[in-house]
Parts: structure tokens; sequence; C-alpha cells
């Protein structure tokens, strides 16, 4: 009997076959799936803003930020047995929701949440494998530790799985 482990927004969390795990309502949000090819170990962190020099919090919400969600999902993974050499990524989200006339860099998070991901990934040396990134639709996303495969499900354009 599986179960769906569910990550909110600005959260994160693992997961071990043969359940699964989800995240709702990624607009400009990145939904991050991180994985181990040998274990199967699994996490998602569902990253609302690029950067964590960003937040005026006493106490940081480490799951909110691109640069720090990813550090603590590694972490997090590696306590649950993943290696780190065998990690791979895929992810998906990052639209830009709204247009803006005034051109604002603040107001592209989508982008920004997308280059900071990708950023902080490479740092880590955990390759992409596959990812569903920027557009104008919410995505609902769903990642299978067994098949290793990630369902999308876009708002007005269907499902399809990387």
């Amino acid at each position: 009997m599986s179960e769906v482990i569910k990550v909110s927004m600005a959260d994160l969390n693992t997961v071990l076959p043969p359940n699964t795990i989800r995240t709702c309502g990624l607009g400009s949000c990145v939904g991050v799936v991180i994985y181990d090819v040998i274990t199967s170990v699994s996490g998602m962190a569902h990253v609302m803003l690029p950067d964590s020099s960003l937040s005026k919090q006493e106490k940081l919400n480490m799951a909110k930020y691109a640069d720090t969600a990813i550090v603590e999902l590694m972490d997090q993974l590696e306590r649950k047995g993943a290696k780190t050499h065998s990690l791979k990524a895929k992810i998906a989200g990052g639209a830009q929701m709204f247009a803006f006339s005034t051109g604002n860099e603040m107001m592209r998070i989508g982008p920004r949440n997308i280059e900071a991901v990708k950023l902080k990934l490479n740092q880590l040396r955990i390759p992409i494998l596959a990812e569903d990134v920027g557009g104008k639709s919410g995505r609902t996303i769903e990642f299978n530790p067994l098949t290793r495969k990630l369902h999308i499900r876009t708002v007005n354009q269907g499902t399809k799985e990387i």
C-alpha cells in the first residue's frame, strides 16, 4: 500500500518507494526533485524565492529559498542513506504568472527561481536530467522513486512525464 507524501509551499520532504511525493500550486515556484539512483531515496522541495538573503525574518524557513532548500534537502537525503555521487535532479515550475509592463527585475520571480535552482544544483554537482520550466501556467507535480518519473499536470495543458 503506497502513500502520497505531500509537500506544501516553502516546504520539503523525503520519500522511499513505494511511496510517491507531490506538490501542488507551482506557479512561479520551482519544484526540485533530488533522488539517489542507487538507493531510490528521493526528496522534493517547493522553492518560493531565489535567495535567502532577501529574508527579513529572524527564523529562516530553509525550504523557502533555492539556495538553502536544496542544501537542506541534500542533507536530509544523506541522513536517509543517499550518496551524493549518485544524486540526480528533475525540476518543474518557474512560470511567469503575470505580465508586467514595468520590466522590473524583482517581478521576474519564476525565471529568477529557475536560475537560482540551476545554479545551486550545479554548485553541488547534481545533474538535472529533465526539466519542465517557464511558461505561464501553474503545475502540480508528483515523483515516483521506483520509476524515477516526474508526472506533471499543467493548468490547461494536460499531463506529461519527464
